[in-house]
């Protein structure tokens, strides 16, 4: 009986919904205030709906009715609690029922929060969120629906694929979700600011906030996304350049770009056009992960779906809806007016150059994950686009735009002074240059490419710190006056400090693990050694252990680091997994400091001597840490930026310091703060 409530809450999402879509569109239509309450009222009963319907497939998870499809697909009774909860959006039909509920979440959020819009944008907004909102219920109600019953229902479940037994794959989605279908409110204003012929100021404003907030989310779903793939797959590295990977980065990247465009937009009026352009992009890009996730054209350990039929529908969701909001913006955008003027040196120059190379740097991303599929769709020839390409395009573009970042913050609007721009960052860029000047010295083996990785990292680190020293007058006042604006600074300020300094972070530990990683593998017997990154391993012993849902061999590995003292007793497994007969690794990691000495237990074999033998693979990661603090600094920076309560009120009111900004004689540090712009 709960699992029919959950049926009908889903079903019951999807009137609302269209009741949502109806309403609001005829508030707009005869400028009605009630038609208008009744849309938002429906788009938080939406949510409400499929929160109820979320929670009982949770609860149909929990107690194993086999009895749902879904469950019996992916759920097994001796699953541990964590792992059952998780595999409620584990499969396809699950994970587009937690897609519909960060839709309609939103979707009550706007309906709820958006008091400072315009009546007329408000109700198209509202409108449009909802009628996405319908496509994808309707979707998930015909075509994939989670409450399916069995006939028959089985004694025991198949279970979830073990790769995704794991807490980070717990997390992973909703967060990756909530960045995924928050750009959907982004793209609900696009759709009304083109209507309502509104790209102003007080909409950029509106834009910002979620758009930051849909960034800082996929931050983190990426991350723990690139974590799991770390510890769990048994491979040693973070990033594959995998077309799942890249369904999410995409978004990502379009989205940073959109950050920096609507500040142009909100402080200066230039670039609307371009700003809702990125926005209908960013969902669409969302929409492309998707399509490429669940329809089957991929081949990943990310994917969710082996479904070509389903795939059509969701590739006939993402043409009709970006292609609805494209020729939308073709037949509108015309008429926009262009905005303000500004100087080459600017810093609305600097924020126009960030968003060229970030949409060359997507463009190249995309047609490397598309190029192999177009191929072998046209050809019939299946071929590969791997890390190679992506570090000969990508990589260029990444270096030239990190290279301008620090300078962008420091440039004034409107009309900027280079010289004096060189002249607060000559100690920064100093410093970088000689941190890539003493690795290329003393670093074994020397590397050009490391060592002007690391000056770049240093050189965003610094920027970032030379950015604040600017904004409180750090050397340039007396220090009681700098304290004094050090602890005024606003939140948006600090976040955007944080979100540049940790892309500095993770540059530093990709760049330094990439060029000074070692790794080894051998057949080792009990007592038998393996040297890695100046680490010696031996194998002690290889035990059968008995887990909650598998069995495994554990062995025990004693690593003495290189001045001979113990550094870990790394314990890594094999498991058996007997539900699906399925055998993973579950590697071991010694931190030391910020690397990671990183050890695989692999399959059974006979040694040369006859005895007993296993695969054992090791790995040195050095300043591996890094890589996964520095996109935790950023979505931190993110969320800061979102406290900042000048960043969440309307733009009219807050007109003034918009005003005050355009002023040309301002300085960077007299101007008032932008926010992240990261």
């Amino acid at each position: 009986m709960i699992v029919e409530i959950g049926a009908f809450a889903l079903v019951l999402s999807l009137v609302l919904s269209l009741l949502q879509a109806g309403a609001s569109v005829a508030a707009r239509l005869r400028r009605a205030p009630v038609l208008a309450a009744i849309g938002e009222g429906a788009a938080i009963g939406a949510f409400g709906a499929l929160a109820v319907s979320f929670a009982t497939l949770v609860y149909a998870f929990v107690v194993s009715d086999f009895s749902v499809a879904n469950v019996a697909a992916n759920s097994h009774s001796a699953k541990p609690l964590l792992y059952k909860v998780g595999a409620a959006w584990g499969s396809h039909e699950g994970s587009m029922l937690l897609w519909c509920l960060a839709l309609t979440g939103y979707g009550a959020l706007l309906a709820g929060y958006g008091r400072g819009l315009s009546a007329g944008l408000k109700s198209v907004a509202v409108a449009t969120q909802g009628a996405i909102g319908v496509v994808f219920l309707a979707y998930t109600v015909f075509a994939s629906n989670p409450f399916w019953r069995l006939v028959e229902p089985p004694v025991e479940g198949r279970s979830l694929n073990p790769l995704l037994q794991d807490p980070a794959l717990i997390l992973h989605p909703p967060f990756l979700y909530a960045g995924y279908v928050g750009l959907s409110v982004v793209f609900s204003l696009a759709i009304a600011a083109l209507i309502e012929g509104r790209a102003d100021a007080a909409w950029a404003r509106w834009v910002r906030p979620w758009t930051l907030a849909a960034w800082s989310a996929l931050t983190v779903g990426i991350t723990l996304g690139a974590f799991w793939a770390y510890y769990e797959l048994g491979w040693g590295g973070w990033w594959f350049w995998d077309p799942v990977e890249n369904a999410s980065f995409m978004p990502w990247l379009i989205a940073t770009a959109l950050l920096h465009s609507a500040v142009v937009t909100e402080r200066r009026g230039a670039l609307p056009g371009w700003t809702i352009f990125l926005a209908l992009g960013g969902f669409t890009f969302s929409m492309l992960g998707a399509f490429l996730v669940r329809s089957g054209v991929l081949t990943s350990v990310h994917a969710f779906a082996v479904d070509p039929t389903r795939g059509v529908l969701l590739l006939t969701i993402l043409g009709v809806t970006s292609g609805l909001g494209f020729a939308l913006f073709a037949w509108r955008a015309p008429a926009m007016a262009r905005g303000g003027l500004f100087a080459p040196i600017s810093r609305e120059s600097a924020l126009v150059l960030n968003n060229i190379l970030l949409a060359a740097a997507t463009a190249t991303v995309l047609l490397g994950t598309l190029y192999p599929l177009i191929r072998e769709a046209v050809a019939g020839e299946a071929i590969s686009v791997g890390p190679p390409y992506f570090n000969l395009t990508f990589t260029p573009l990444m270096f030239l735009l990190l290279l301008l970042v620090p300078a962008g913050p420091l440039l004034a609007w409107k009309r900027a002074d280079a010289g004096a721009v060189a002249q607060r960052l000559w100690l920064a860029a100093v410093l970088a240059g000689l941190v890539g000047v003493i690795t290329l010295a003393l670093a074994a083996p020397r590397s050009l490419f490391g060592a002007a990785g690391l000056a770049l990292g240093a050189w965003l680190i610094l920027g970032a710190l030379v950015e604040v020293a600017e904004r409180i007058r750090l050397f340039r006042a007396p220090g009681s006056e700098s304290l004094r604006r050090l602890g005024g600074l606003p939140r948006g300020a600090w976040g955007m400090t944080l979100a540049h300094a940790g892309l500095g972070v993770f540059v530093l530990g990709a760049v330094f693990e990439t060029t000074w990683k070692d790794e080894t593998a051998e057949v080792l017997s009990l007592g038998q050694r393996l040297e890695v990154g100046g680490y010696v391993l031996t194998l002690e012993d290889v035990a059968p252990v008995q887990g909650p849902n598998y069995e495994a061999d554990r062995g025990v590995l004693r690593a003495l680091a290189p001045d001979g003292t113990l550094a870990c007793t790394a314990t890594p497994e094999r498991r058996l997994y007997a539900t699906g007969g399925q055998t993973t690794s579950e590697v071991a990691i010694c931190t030391r400091g910020l690397s990671h000495l990183y050890v695989v237990l692999g399959e059974r074999r006979q040694g040369l001597d006859g005895q007993p033998a296993w695969l054992v693979s090791g790995y040195w990661n050095p300043w591996a840490l890094l890589i996964f603090l520095g996109p935790g600094l950023m979505a931190l920076g993110g969320v800061v930026s979102l406290s900042d309560r000048r960043l969440r009120l309307a733009a009219g009111r807050s007109a003034a310091p918009a005003k005050a900004a355009q002023d040309p004689g301002a300085t960077p540090a007299d101007a008032p703060p932008v926010g992240s712009q990261a």
